[in-house]
């Protein structure tokens, strides 16, 4: 971890792995210079200083978008208008694309977009972002720039508004699920309490938000390492109720976390996510449509939901006969989400023997495949069209309640039976 020090560049991320990339370096290089200068800012300072890999590199500079095109293109790098109106192109070296913003100042705000103007002062610019741990920046030498209080907060772990948090929401609604999500990652104790009242007085406007940014925000917040306690916040505040349009479960949520750390699973956010909003179909459907997810995302959600329907108020795992007949019926992916959510609801500790046994048995079995198809029914007489479907259908759960038998006798008995 890069030690913190104290007052304005006091502290230095020079020896941080991403520093040592050449490619950053010659771009720095290569838009400093003849009354310009360039800083590293926002997230890659934040998750330096608290010793977290840094995956996105962003910088800010004095320059215009058009000067810090030329300026790249004479170093022999590709460039990408990826937001020009706002002041972003996006620059690329040697197959590393950075975002290189000029500075910036808000004219005018309506809680989802501003109007800004280009400036040159990183103070100016650095006051009109979010939080205080994400307006730091970083100089050619590596030195750090706070003007905002950053460098304490991070030391506190502290997620904090800049300046008046309720005029901090308002500029950007998002803000409000974004102070959560800051907290579930970076954040630890309480919330901090005026940013806290601040999401709640000001919660109202996250109706007007984009669906899809609510989403992504959410998606990336489920995989948090504080995304229990962070749950039962927003819910306790009536923000999780107001974006998802349902009820919330942040005590099944933690269950479900901890049945995962139990048996070392990888945090899986659409998981997390169906524990701690979905428990019937209709829940499903109704996140799906709120938040504009994707066909897979939904299909998953509803395949858990459906097979999860027996098993609400089990305390004790279903026997193998019915875990197979999950696993049919549902499929790998949606039986285990099931067993591990109907855990979770049963309130039993994370590594019960009986829940372990039940779950390994949904991870290690074949999926059965009923051994007949529309061929064998229509080889006894059975017209193709609808009434095959219901016959196949009949014909399934008869092999289902067999126990899923294999010899040549009892199968075809079961296709009479099921044409019949």
């Amino acid at each position: 971890m890069v030690r913190i020090g104290e007052g304005l560049a006091s502290a230095n991320i020079s020896s941080a792995a991403f520093w040592r990339d050449a490619r950053l370096a010659r771009l720095i290089a290569a838009l400093n210079g003849g009354g310009e200068e360039t800083r590293v800012v926002g997230g890659a300072v934040r998750d330096a200083l608290l010793g977290k890999p840094v995956a996105d590199v962003d910088l800010a500079t004095t320059a215009t978008p058009d000067e810090t095109i030329r300026r790249a293109k004479a170093a022999g790098f590709r460039t990408a208008p990826t937001g020009v109106d706002h002041g972003t192109v996006t620059v690329i070296v040697e197959g590393k694309p950075f975002e290189v913003t000029t500075l910036r100042e808000d004219i005018e705000t309506d809680g989802r977009h501003a109007k800004v103007r280009f400036g040159r002062d990183f103070e100016a610019d650095a006051r009109r972002r979010d939080f205080t741990v994400n307006a730091l920046s970083a100089d050619a030498a590596g030195r750090v720039y706070d003007y905002a209080g950053g460098l304490a907060d991070i030391a506190a772990r502290k997620i904090r508004f800049i300046g008046d948090a309720r005029q901090r929401a308002r500029e950007d609604y998002l803000r409000i699920v974004r102070f959560f999500r800051f907290h579930a990652w970076h954040g630890e104790g309480p919330l901090d309490r005026e940013g806290l009242d601040a999401a709640i007085a000001e919660r109202g406007g996250l109706a007007g938000l984009a669906r899809e940014r609510i989403r992504a925000e959410m998606l990336k917040t489920m995989t948090a390492p504080g995304i229990a306690f962070v749950a039962r916040e927003m819910s306790d505040a009536g923000i999780l109720g107001l974006i998802s349009g349902g009820v919330a479960y942040p005590e099944r949520l933690r269950a479900f976390i901890d049945i995962e750390r139990a048996r070392e699973i990888a945090p899986d956010p659409l998981a997390r996510l169906g524990a701690l909003l979905v428990v019937v179909e209709e829940d499903a459907a109704r996140l799906a449509a709120n938040w504009r997810l994707s066909n897979a995302e939904a299909v998953r959600l509803r395949q858990g939901a459906a097979a999860l329907v027996e098993r609400h108020g089990q305390e004790a795992p279903p026997p193998p006969g019915r875990l197979r007949e999950t696993l049919m019926i549902h499929g790998r992916r949606a039986a285990l989400d099931a067993v591990m959510l109907a855990q979770a609801e049963a309130g039993v500790a994370p590594d019960d023997i009986g829940w372990t046994a039940a779950w390994r048995f949904l991870s290690d079995t074949p999926e059965p495949r009923l051994p007949f198809s529309g061929a064998d029914l229509m080889a006894r007489g059975v017209p193709a069209g609808r009434g095959m479907g219901e016959t196949l259908k009949r014909l399934q759960a008869l092999w289902i309640r067999a126990g899923f038998p294999s010899d040549p006798q009892t199968l075809s008995r079961l296709l009479e039976q099921a044409r019949e």
